[in-house]
């Protein structure tokens, strides 16, 4: 129990103390979510992306196992919470909502911070490629979910085209294929930007979080936030060994699928109606119940 609470108050505590001063200034302050999260989209984000992929020391097929990883994890979950969604007679716009709390991660915020905290900077680097792998896959399928086929495939490529962190990883990758590199300033620059990006993506999360609302839904929540912190975790643990993943990738790729849902989750719920009041109950609850089953999975992994 003493090594449990160690591993929670070095890994896990310093994101919620982070986050809470977020929270505190939303509440106090009045500081609204929009402003910061466009700027931690458009700027800190793909500063952290382009430095984390440009200054690894990861190969391509590192790359592939963990996009290939990413892509397994977030498609087995979503498959198993429908399959049961539709046992338990869950219906739509509500399914909707438990499917995209359940298949989508915090990866950025919360991910991210925790795999530096826990297992270093090599973990940091597994972990970016798994954000941004998540990354594509929510503005794409997540939109497509949200949208209930109401949204072309053009306009979806078209949304996915408005992702800087795309850019940012197409960047990373011409880069290092021939060993450019940025002038001075420029890269003083984006080492800046990407030093500040996952401080500002914890005061974000506690930003978003005081903007969340309760609901009911209680057989849905707690389908939702099974999936996502236990179902999660356990489905990536045997997809690890089917991708290959050992060491330092297996410990942050299975970090980055026990994560809490993505805060993300919201804005699509209120772009498309799809029960927001849900989602961000959702997103709430999972945030605070997440060091229950992160630490001990920490723990399991070697942290």
């Amino acid at each position: 129990m003493n090594s449990l609470l160690i591993l929670f108050a070095n890994n896990i505590l310093p994101i919620f103390l982070a986050a809470g001063a977020g929270y505190l200034v939303s509440k106090y302050l009045g500081v609204k979510p929009r402003a910061v999260s466009r700027i931690a989209f458009y700027i800190f984000s793909p500063s952290l992306i382009f430095h984390i992929l440009t200054n690894n020391q990861l190969n391509n097929s590192d790359i592939f196992h963990i996009a290939g990883f990413t892509i397994a994890s977030i498609l087995s979950v979503g498959l198993v919470t429908w399959i049961i969604a539709r046992f338990l007679r869950i219906q739509r716009p509500l399914l909707v909502a438990v499917l995209l709390t359940a298949m989508f991660g915090n990866a950025g915020n919360y991910g991210l911070s925790l795999n530096l905290f826990a297992f270093g900077e090599e973990a940091l680097a597994y972990a970016s490629l798994y954000f941004v792998t998540a990354a594509i896959l929510t503005y794409t399928l997540g939109v497509f979910i949200a949208s209930l086929g109401s949204m072309s495939i053009k306009e979806s490529l078209v949304g996915l085209l408005k992702v800087p962190m795309v850019y940012a990883v197409a960047l990373a990758f011409l880069f290092t294929t021939l060993g450019w590199t940025l002038p001075l300033a420029l890269d003083r620059t984006v080492n800046l930007l990407a030093d500040a990006a996952i401080p500002v993506l914890l005061v974000l999360m506690g930003i978003q979080l005081h903007h969340t609302t309760w609901n009911g839904q209680t057989k849905a929540l707690v389908l939702s936030n099974s999936m996502r912190l236990v179902g999660g975790p356990i489905l990536a643990l045997g997809l690890s060994v089917v991708f290959g993943l050992t060491g330092t990738a297996r410990q942050a790729g299975v970090t980055e699928a026990a994560v809490p849902t993505a805060v993300m989750m919201t804005v699509l719920a209120t772009e498309f109606n799809i029960n927001p009041s849900f989602v961000t109950t959702a997103v709430f609850t999972s945030t605070l119940l997440s060091p229950l089953t992160l630490t001990p999975l920490l723990a399991y992994l070697g942290a």
